[in-house]
């Protein structure tokens, strides 16, 4: 039984002081409602997409939902969380249950708080989303994880430090037209490559325009069986998901092939009957842009240190071959944890359906790749959407 996006909700993402989890949550939920055009009584489910880990006092916050609408209350409601994932997680526990029978029409929420904490405590909560004893004490926190990658990348390939930031000013650029981003400004390549007061090193060769950003934020969707969805204004048909789960520990893997990732793409495509040349554009994690770099081999878009071709001969540009991150990406978007992978959902749905914002919008896409990841290509989904009207 095939699940559909019928309907969606974004809030800006930044530091947004005004709000709190509550707020984000219900405004979202309320809003992907209203868009769906169902009433909160025609939910049959709820999942909630929230990492926390310390970011958030309130803790326990599927019920948060509910706050939404009284009609809401004792409809079933759970949170998933499976690090930078958490969000694509949720979305993938509402297309089970949909597939199932379980549900006709289930109600995604994927939020995060996370600009209040303070930095060092922000660097403590994200590393626990690495293996702690082998990584616990890595300067930088999480980013120091990725600056080891990059360099035992860089080791292997040769400094990409061009490519790097190439992938930095095509992220940035693209995020000028999304208004739901954090940073909507064109840095440039000048400005990313180059190391100085306002972009220094962060870790190994990273520097800070190579690292996501610390970001509030919430994104909503509600899916339905394919058969609710006929009734629908619109709808866009989830065609085919993957998750793969890889060790925690990098030292158990080889880290610089996210391995994780290749195996959900494989699954995806295959499960979907496409190749990634059959794609429109894709939404990819790229946390760091490192990550997005190795993420063009994982997918299958280069061979093996060859992803620097894809962001240099302008395949992965919008207008190119493969667009990735049309909205800006992680990288301009900005990363709240739990609502990431549900605005990755979001963006591609909006894309679909003809119906993202003016200058993000791509010429009649028909399929749309997602990849959000968990931890150092630890937690690996993969969606493939395609518009069913």
């Amino acid at each position: 039984m095939t699940a559909s996006i019928v309907g969606w909700a974004h809030t800006p993402f930044g530091k947004l002081e005004a709000e709190t989890i509550e707020s984000l949550v219900v405004r979202v939920a309320t809003d992907a409602m209203a868009d769906a055009g169902i009433a909160p009584g025609d939910v049959d489910e709820i999942v909630l997409g929230h990492f926390n880990a310390g970011f958030s006092a309130q803790d326990f916050t599927a019920s948060l939902v509910l706050q939404a609408s009284p009609e809401l209350r004792f409809k079933p409601a759970l949170r998933v969380e499976n690090a930078c994932a958490t969000g694509s997680a949720a979305v993938h526990q509402a297309i089970k249950t949909i597939r199932a029978g379980a549900a006709k029409i289930v109600l995604v929420v994927g939020v995060e708080q996370m600009t209040r904490t303070p930095g060092p405590e922000i660097g403590r909560n994200l590393l626990r989303a690495s293996y702690l004893p082998e990584d616990g004490d890595t300067p930088a926190g999480f980013a120091g994880v990725f600056g080891k990658i990059a360099e035992q990348y860089f080791q292997r390939y040769g400094d990409q430090s061009d490519a790097l930031a190439m992938i930095a000013a095509k992220n940035h650029k693209n995020g000028v037209a999304n208004p739901f981003a954090q940073m909507r400004k064109d840095l440039g390549f000048d400005y990313c490559r180059s190391e100085g007061d306002k972009n220094p090193f962060v870790a190994g060769p990273l520097k800070r325009t190579d690292c996501s950003l610390v970001s509030d934020g919430a994104a909503a969707l509600v899916l339905t069986d394919a058969e609710t969805a006929k009734s629908m204004r619109r709808a866009i048909s989830i065609r085919a998901t993957a998750h793969a789960q890889d060790f925690l520990p990098m030292s158990k893997r080889n880290i610089i092939d996210f391995e994780g990732c290749s195996v959900a793409w494989g699954r995806a495509l295959q499960s979907a009957g496409i190749t990634l040349s059959d794609l429109s554009f894709v939404e990819t994690h790229d946390c760091f842009t490192i990550a997005e770099l190795i993420e063009y081999e994982a997918m299958g878009l280069t061979p093996k240190g060859q992803g620097a071709r894809a962001i240099k001969e302008g395949w992965t540009q919008i207008g190119g071959k493969l667009p990735v991150n049309a909205s800006g990406g992680l990288k301009a978007k900005g990363h709240p944890i739990g609502a990431t992978g549900v605005s990755m959902h979001v963006m591609s749905a909006m894309q679909l359906a003809g119906e993202a914002p003016q200058g993000m919008q791509l010429a009649s896409p028909k399929l749309a790749g997602i990849f959000n990841m968990g931890g150092a290509a630890v937690a690996n989904y993969v969606s493939i959407l395609e518009p069913t009207r």
